[in-house]
């Protein structure tokens, strides 16, 4: 074996033996933790709490996607996070919370109509930004004087950060501008070596981050869509704005007030192109863009739905889900862009989806993963 490297091998029970090469010189040794969240192991969990609780950095699934945690409250800690993902300092990382008695020490004020939102949301997949507290390090905030926090609702997560009897700041668990991931053999891809535990718990149920919301103006403002749609917290507290840095355009001199505002996320390997328009022209365009970049000799992966995968062909084709079914869609974007990644193309040619509900989200993160490169329907760009 070349001696840079060192192979290790781990088997999950659903999932197949896979080879990881890690570099000797970012090597540390990452214990491997499966738990079933129907049936929690407290004693296996208890292994996981002990290392945060010690300074460790610890991968966990959550409802939204897995996460990579360690004591919010430490910035020896916290730079652990940093390190593993290859993350910029500027960008703020989310705490993570057991309770909602637990934001307290955390923020300096709670607006009135917050307690409506937790309410509502808590646990699940919604984060809320406050003025933050003397007590949360700068390390967490990008130097911003606001914090934002979230109840995860999956159970492996809400019982180990009761365990661990601190706040968790956690990113999701990937290497920095790669796909997140959604099942524990994607953190083992891009993590083990870099961080001390990963806990395998299975699939993660919505496959997109939370939405983040603040609620520190006078109208409360989404920074990043997510798992609540914008027209559900409208149901509860009236009128919400969309923030518009997250569409994209010049990022240079954007100072990001959430995860996922500035930097390009959520990539593959591939160049990611989404067309956009109304769906058989869709069609029309990318199979006539498929033709063009086979001929430069380019392997084409085409990313479709349910409803239109059998419209192609001499492709490497996978559906993403339903556009009946948003969720579906949500639960399977990072699972196909790291499987474009397997299959090896050159070139992902994704439809887009109609930006209402889910659609805001699903969006958001199919344009980062192509850098914002839409081509459309009827030959514009």
């Amino acid at each position: 074996m070349d001696s840079k490297y060192r192979l290790t091998k781990r088997c999950f029970s659903e999932q197949r033996i896979a080879t990881i090469k890690v570099e000797v010189n970012t090597l540390i040794h990452t214990e491997i933790i499966e738990i079933d969240p129907s049936a929690i192991d407290m004693d296996k969990l208890a292994v996981a709490s002990d290392i945060l609780k010690n300074g460790g950095t610890v991968a966990f699934p959550t409802e939204t996607v897995y996460g990579l945690g360690a004591n919010a409250l430490e910035e020896t800690s916290i730079k652990k996070i940093f390190e593993a993902k290859g993350r910029p300092s500027d960008n703020p990382l989310i705490v993570h919370i057991a309770a909602v008695e637990d934001i307290k020490p955390l923020v300096a004020d709670i607006p009135n109509h917050v307690d409506v939102l937790m309410e509502r949301f808590w646990p699940g997949p919604l984060t809320l930004v406050f003025r933050k507290s003397s007590l949360v390090p700068p390390m967490i905030t990008g130097g911003l004087d606001t914090v934002a926090i979230r109840m995860p609702a999956h159970p492996i997560a809400r019982t180990l950060i009761a365990m661990a009897g601190v706040p968790v700041a956690a990113p999701s668990a990937n290497l920095s501008g790669k796909p997140s991931p959604t099942q524990a053999s994607h953190v083992v891809e891009d993590l083990l070596g870099r961080v001390d535990a990963i806990i395998s718990g299975g699939s993660c149920k919505v496959g997109l981050e939370s939405t983040v919301l603040d609620i520190t103006g006078e109208v409360p403002m989404i920074l990043r869509p997510g798992g609540v749609t914008k027209e559900e917290l409208e149901s509860v507290i009236g009128k919400v704005v969309i923030d518009r840095a997250i569409e994209g355009g010049d990022e240079k001199h954007l100072v990001p007030k959430s995860p996922g505002m500035k930097y390009t996320h959520y990539a593959p390997k591939a160049e990611v192109v989404v067309v956009e328009g109304e769906q058989q022209s869709v069609v029309s365009r990318i199979q006539q863009m498929q033709r063009e970049k086979q001929k430069t000799g380019m392997k084409v992966g085409i990313m479709a739905t349910d409803e239109t995968k059998d419209k192609y062909d001499n492709a490497q084709i996978l559906s993403v889900g339903s556009r009946e079914r948003l969720e579906t869609i949500t639960n399977n974007l990072f699972r196909v862009l790291r499987a474009f990644d397997e299959i090896g193309v050159d070139i992902i040619l994704a439809e887009a989806i109609e930006r209402k509900g889910l659609g805001d989200a699903i969006m958001n993160r199919l344009l980062k993963a192509a850098g914002n490169h839409v081509v459309k329907a009827d030959g514009g760009e």
